[in-house]
């Protein structure tokens, strides 16, 4: 009400005022060129000023003279100026604001302008030179999601890969994307992977994800899908204190009636990951080899705190720190078969598995203002994620099953544990109008232990109850140890320079200079523990009760020993571990033109050169001699963006650019990693991909919170990169570049709408919200290029042609929301679904189908209420159809089921309350 009154006030004094000269303009905010709607102008020194409209212009009349204007907007740093207005003329002056606080009268106000919120991301995106899709944590609350994998699968064109969690955008995999935290890159917290996995980041730690589908310069050049930016949450304000507690279950864990879990595991997930001593010469393992009944309820606790102290009248310190833990049960069951071309199965089983996850996660940052011109930021996070998995197969193993009436009973208890820690300086400085210096460090260390992964594999002897352990080689019983350490250093340095300023006191253009560094070091080491069955006390076990059999009284006695894949006790060196190392360094430099054509037209023109070498080395029971193998390559990399504003609602813009595609380093290792149906190994001979992007987009905004978008995509990549299967009596899966060529294209379709508005409270409406993704993916397969070009690997691929792995032709996400408002209550609900169509897992060879991931829906649904200012619920729903997921192997005659179970429906509830 004060601030309507004001207003009030300066527009009657505004037409009081004899006025003979105009000064008009409009205020943008200085990083992202949005206008700032109903900031204020006012003469200093008196009551005299105006606001500005929606599109940030004001107009006003004065009296002739040299007057100081101030020009303020909240949660932005005011900025005064003096003008001479003459008689009769009209004077234009544009301004620009930099975010994060404003002078009042001696008193900084902390109100930081949210891009957290749907509106205000939708206005950057429109207002921004180059594509853009992000969404924010209003977003991410309104649908329930708790972590940034649900979060990137919402947005148009981006899928998760069942079971592996690994995110496709545009149906291109992990080896095409990239993950930053503030713009800086995360180490891989999995072996097997380029990229972090998204799922251990809650939303809490969130204030928007960035999702690029057009490649910019500024970013490494290793894309080709997209790049996902975690933006960090920051506060500033006047101290707070929230508190969260919940709970969630699993239909299908509860159901069970006796949840299987791992025994010796930290509840947290925080174990002991190391190898016990002389375990060779004794049975030393302290882990049970037995399960445990667990009551499978999982629960979650965290808080959020922030406060904000100013120093004198410029500089202010902004703190936010929060921390969580939950857990969560899942229990699935049905079948897993490895098929032959013949529709034989080598391997037919029936599967139970039980899982037990937690996450905690610490984060702190510190945002430093010094004054309008510079600020410094240090951010650190911790994760620590854990998984169990206990998972029973039963059905016929070929080689192992020794009749067709009998069956083999084999138990893979599992234990995963990653920790991830990041620490981060960055910096802004605005050394004058025109030339800014940005600054970027980052020191991050991920870990990724699999400790004592067990698996032991029995055959059930015909009319009894018990089983025989399999003898038919010593790793059918056996204990793994696991360990990969990833240490990584990024830096970057950027100046910016503003030039050619037009009539409007506002610059055309922007060049961007900078220069980054990477270099990021790994270690992995497993060591595999055989146990060698003395036939002769292999009768009446039971498989519940193995820690009858595997103890040290009857390892002294005899009934089984323990090898290595180097050999026993007797062997030299028998516990050197199966190793490789790698190494990456990347130096590279680029530049960035940013430049204003015309009223309507704009363009970024960048280009940027990357040294990269990538050395791998590795020891392994494949190559027992130490054997080093560097990939080095010079990329020059150029890309374009150009904008063309058709209306104040209506975009049209057109990207191009170059990239590659890099090989892993597990991938061109000489390693073996065997799981129950699959065993992969690495391909030193592999070589980096080269990709051409293109996209073209037309965007509509009919308000601030609505968008319509219709995007056309297209890709070339050249040899590119795939998952095979290859000549091996085992099937065994290996990666090869598998042909000259191959593209992918498709059309994006995003709508946001309201869809109803009732006038009686504060916000009454439904909203409603869809985007779908059309895609066509081709590549050639070519089995001479395979041969000739790899020592290890011959193929006979199936066809001559695929599509890309991992890739759906069709993806949908469709969601509608209500929302009510009034004073400090609110209810919201969210219906939101998502599908999936088919999509390739791998390539068939040798007359063998193709193994295709069967299309599947998901519908979720979210309630949240504030009841109080302070006090609200959350209730969750996932899965509500729990539909079947299926993988079958497509052959020429037939197409055979090869796996199939449900997820089962979780149910999540919580409370929240804020000091």
């Amino acid at each position: 009400m004060k601030l309507r009154i004001l207003f009030v006030l300066l527009l009657i004094s505004n037409g009081l005022f004899a006025a003979d000269g105009i000064i008009k303009g409009k205020l943008t905010d200085s990083q992202t060129n949005e206008p700032l709607s109903f900031a204020s102008v006012i003469i200093k020194g008196s009551t005299i000023g105006i606001n500005t409209d929606f599109d940030g212009n004001y107009e006003l009349a004065v009296k002739a003279g040299t007057h100081t204007f101030i020009f303020q907007y909240i949660g932005y740093l005011s900025i005064e100026k003096t003008v001479e207005i003459k008689s009769g003329q009209t004077q234009t002056l544009n301004i620009t604001l930099d975010s994060d606080s404003v002078e009042l009268e001696g008193v900084i106000v902390q109100a930081t302008r949210s891009r957290a919120k749907e509106s205000a991301l939708l206005m950057e995106q429109q207002k921004s030179m180059e594509i853009k899709q992000n969404i924010g944590a209003q977003e991410l609350s309104r649908k329930g999601i708790s972590d940034v994998a649900a979060a990137v699968v919402k947005t148009t064109g981006v899928s998760k890969q069942e079971g592996s969690g690994t995110i496709f955008v545009r149906g291109l995999g992990d080896r095409y994307n990239s993950t930053l935290f503030n713009g800086l890159p995360l180490s891989s917290d999995d072996p097997e992977k380029k990229n972090i996995s998204l799922d251990i980041f809650s939303t809490d730690i969130v204030e928007y994800i960035s999702i690029d589908k057009t490649y910019s310069s500024r970013n490494y050049g290793d894309f080709a899908g997209g790049n996902i930016d975690i933006i960090s949450k920051k506060y500033s304000g006047e101290g707070f204190f929230d508190l969260s507690i919940g709970s969630n279950i699993n239909t299908n864990a509860v159901s069970e009636n006796h949840f299987r879990g791992l025994s010796d595991r930290s509840f947290f997930g925080f174990s002991n990951t190391s190898i016990p001593q002389n375990p060779l010469n004794g049975y030393n393992f302290t882990n049970s080899t037995q399960t445990k009944i667990k009551d499978p309820y999982g629960m979650s606790v965290g808080f959020n705190t922030g406060k904000s102290f100013y120093f004198g009248a410029e500089s202010v310190l902004n703190l936010f720190a929060t921390a969580s833990f939950s857990n969560n049960y899942k229990y699935k069951e049905g079948v897993s078969r490895n098929a032959q071309a013949q529709n034989s199965f080598t391997k037919n089983l029936n599967l139970q598995s039980f899982e037990y996850n937690t996450n905690a996660t610490g984060m702190f940052n510190a945002h430093l203002d010094i004054n309008p011109n510079h600020n410094i930021k240090y951010n650190f996070l911790f994760i620590n994620d854990s998984q169990e998995k206990n998972d029973e197969y039963s059905g016929y193993m070929r080689d192992i099953t020794q009749d067709e009436n009998d069956f083999t009973f084999l138990r893979r208890q599992n234990y995963r544990q990653n920790r991830l820690f990041v620490n981060q300086l960055l910096g802004q400085h605005r050394l004058d109008e025109q030339i800014g210096l940005n600054w970027g460090l980052a020191y991050n260390n991920s870990s990724s232990q699999t400790p004592d992964r067990q698996q032991y594999t029995l055959n059930k002897i015909k009319g009894e109850d018990f089983y025989k352990f399999s003898i038919n080689s010593r790793s059918d019983n056996n204990r793994y140890f696991e360990n990969l350490k990833e240490n990584e250093i990024a830096g970057n340095l950027s100046v910016d320079y503003k030039f050619a300023q037009n009539e409007e006191n506002l610059y055309d253009g922007k060049l961007s200079i900078g220069y980054n560094v990477r270099k990021k070091e790994r270690k992995f080491k497993a060591t595999q523990f055989l146990f060698q069955i003395n036939s002769a006390y292999n009768n009446n076990i039971k498989a519940d009760e193995l820690d009858n059999f595997f103890n040290q009284n009857n390892f002294e006695k005899g009934y089984f020993e323990i090898y290595t894949f180097r050999g026993g006790l007797t062997t030299p060196n028998a516990l050197d571990p199966q190793m490789y190392d790698g190494d990456l360094f990347i130096n590279a430099g680029f530049a960035n033109l940013e430049y204003k054509l015309s009223e309507k037209l704009s363009a970024v023109v960048g280009v940027r050169f990357e040294a990269l070498s990538q050395k791998v080395t590795w020891k392994t029971q494949l190559d027992n001699e130490q054997t080093t193998d560097e990939y080095t390559k010079n990329a020059f990399l150029p890309s374009l963006s150009i904008k063309y504003e058709i209306n104040d609602k209506n975009n049209l813009r057109f990207a191009a650019s170059k990239t590659y595609t890099l090989p892993q380093f597990k991938e061109r290792a000489r390693f073996i990693y065997e799981d129950v149906t699959e065993i992969k190994v690495g391909n030193p001979d592999l070589y980096a991909s080269d990709d051409y992007n293109a996209d073209l987009k037309w965007e509509y905004f009919p308000t601030n919170d609505e968008l319509i978008s219709i995007t056309g995509f297209g890709k070339y990549i050249q040899n590119p990169i795939n998952e095979i299967v290859f000549a091996s009596s085992a099937n065994d899966i290996t990666y090869a570049n598998t042909g000259d060529y191959g593209y992918a294209a498709g059309v994006e379709i995003e709508v946001r709408k309201n869809l109803f508005s009732f006038d009686d409270v504060e916000t009454d409406k439904i909203t409603g919200g869809l985007n779908a993704a059309f895609m066509k993916t081709y590549q050639k397969l070519d089995n001479d290029k395979v041969n000739r070009e790899n020592q290890f690997i011959n193929t006979l691929f199936t066809h001559d042609n695929s599509s890309f792995t991992g890739a759906s032709d069709f993806l949908l996400n469709a969601d509608i929301s209500y929302v009510r408002e009034w004073g400090d209550k609110n209810v919201l609900a969210t219906l939101s679904y998502a599908h999936f169509s088919d999509k390739l897992y791998s390539i068939g060879t040798e007359e063998s189908g193709n193994l295709v991931d069967k299309a599947f829906g998901m519908l979720d649904f979210t309630f949240k209420m504030k009841f109080t200012k302070n006090f609200g619920m959350s209730l969750n729903a996932r899965n509500l159809l729990d539909p079947k997921i299926e993988r079958k192997q497509e052959n020429l005659t037939q197409d055979i089921l090869v796996q199939s179970y449900k997820l089962g429906r979780n149910f999540s509830l919580g409370f929240n309350y804020s000091f």
